[in-house]
């Protein structure tokens, strides 16, 4: 029988139910091909193996027979093939573990394939986020934290902004219609900040003042 490995969640993507007044306006989860070919080097492995490939068959052109020199490119480009399938499946898995939520209060991000974690980034801790848009509509929102909030890149990745180390910008990486959700988020940042913040104060305090 099929297993939902995160069953145990009152709400995908989330450890509990969104508080009284919290709306979730947008949940999603990265593209496999998009997250292999951004984030892990699909196409810098496959044209690797590409080039060392040529590169074996250029060298044994001066030794072998024509039609012999092609075959001894094969094993480069077949452990080639294995190297490009193994980036795949770790981006399927990446994916399919990942949830990432906007809601009116926060950005959740579910991730993790062995070791799943959810980050809760609240507005008010949110400093700016910047959109790497591509041609074909998916993109990747980083989110730059403010003050003391600081996240390890190495939990983090791939859900991260590249090479952000010193202060990790966790991401939303290789999202559909990556635009429309940076409007989303922006909107719901910006109504969510502008409201001004209300602490109870016991009677005791205002007493003592």
């Amino acid at each position: 029988m099929p297993h939902d490995d995160f069953a145990f969640e009152p709400m995908p993507g989330l450890p509990a139910r969104p508080p009284k007044g919290e709306e979730v306006l947008w949940q999603g989860r990265p593209k496999t091909w998009a997250l292999a070919r951004e984030a892990l080097g699909l196409y810098w492995v496959a044209g690797w193996f590409l080039l060392l490939g040529l590169w074996r068959v250029g060298a044994a052109s001066t030794e072998v027979p024509f039609p012999a020199v092609l075959l001894t490119g094969l094993p480069l480009l077949g452990l080639g093939l294995v190297a490009c399938g193994i980036i795949l499946l770790i981006a399927w898995v990446q994916a399919r573990s990942t949830v990432y939520t906007i809601t009116t209060a926060r950005v959740a991000m579910r991730i993790g394939a062995a070791l799943t974690v959810t980050f809760n980034i609240p507005y008010r801790k949110i400093g700016s986020a910047g959109l790497d848009l591509r041609k074909s509509g998916t993109g990747t929102i980083a989110l730059q934290t403010l003050g003391e909030t600081r996240l390890s890149y190495l939990i983090c990745w791939p859900h991260v902004r590249p090479w952000r180390m010193a202060k990790t910008q966790p991401a939303l990486r290789c999202i559909r219609d990556a635009e429309r959700v940076a409007q989303i988020l922006a909107d719901a940042a910006e109504t969510r900040v502008g409201q001004p913040e209300i602490t109870r104060i016991e009677p005791a305090a205002i007493a003592a003042e």
